[in-house]
């Protein structure tokens, strides 16, 4: 058997299984495979893959998905990962992120208060969430500053992609909304059930279970959020307002 953890989570209302279930079948459907699904440490989801063709499986589910580092040792200084925020405005010293770090035991990197600074200015990191919509979960993409095996610390900055799509976020004037724990089928059906599809000038999925709503000129995001979060039980949703 070969087992992935690739780089996604499930959480929330689990939808996400189903979605990745029928994207396994569409890439995985001509080859002798079974698959297994299940969620691992911290909601990472692990492939697990059994069959006559299970490396060559192994390897395109990698290459579709991307697989978490699992191990400090695999993280690089000067690398590129891509990660989930967590326990968001539990400290004030900066932003954690999520790399899929579980051995030797589960390790979080830092976006350090003096980094966020530097970037967003004097704010403190909890007025960062709230302005910048910044829920647990959403994907970013981080640059490896440090590993310090001794203290197990890991410090990250923000790639420059990832950096230039904040900014452009926080710059072009349009309200948006970060909805996590639910699949971007489900965010369309409760905009079109409540008849707010008019108001939305693009849906882009940011992983499996994240999704961003920009929203049209003159729309505001808390009264979408007030319309469609009854029909999204399991969801966290975060705003920018203009």
């Amino acid at each position: 058997m070969e087992e992935v953890i690739i780089l996604e989570k499930v959480y929330g209302d689990r939808s996400g299984f189903l979605k990745l279930d029928k994207k396994l079948k569409a890439l995985l459907g001509d080859l002798e495979i079974e698959w297994k699904l299940s969620a691992v440490k911290k909601n990472w989801v692990k492939v697990s893959l059994s069959g006559e063709d299970e490396e060559i499986s192994a390897n395109v589910v990698r290459g579709e998905f991307g697989e978490v580092p699992y191990s400090l040792r695999s993280v690089e200084e000067g690398g590129t990962y891509r990660g989930r925020f967590i326990d968001l405005g539990k400290v004030g010293y900066g932003a954690y992120v999520d790399l899929g770090v579980f051995s030797p035991r589960p390790k979080d990197a830092l976006l350090p208060l003096y980094y966020l600074k530097e970037h967003f200015g004097e704010i403190p990191v909890r007025g960062m969430i709230s302005r910048f919509g910044w829920v647990d979960n959403l994907p970013v993409e981080v640059r490896v500053e440090k590993v310090e095996f001794g203290t197990r610390e890991v410090g990250v900055e923000f790639s420059e992609p990832q950096l230039k799509r904040l900014d452009s976020w926080l710059n072009d004037g349009y309200d948006k909304l970060f909805i996590a724990g639910t699949v971007s089928e489900n965010v369309e059906r409760a905009l079109i059930r409540t008849g707010h599809g008019r108001d939305v000038k693009r849906i882009e999925e940011l992983g499996l279970m994240e999704t961003l709503l920009v929203l049209k000129k003159g729309t505001e995001a808390p009264g979408i959020i007030r319309e469609i979060g009854p029909h999204l039980k399991g969801a966290v949703m975060g705003a920018i307002k203009f």
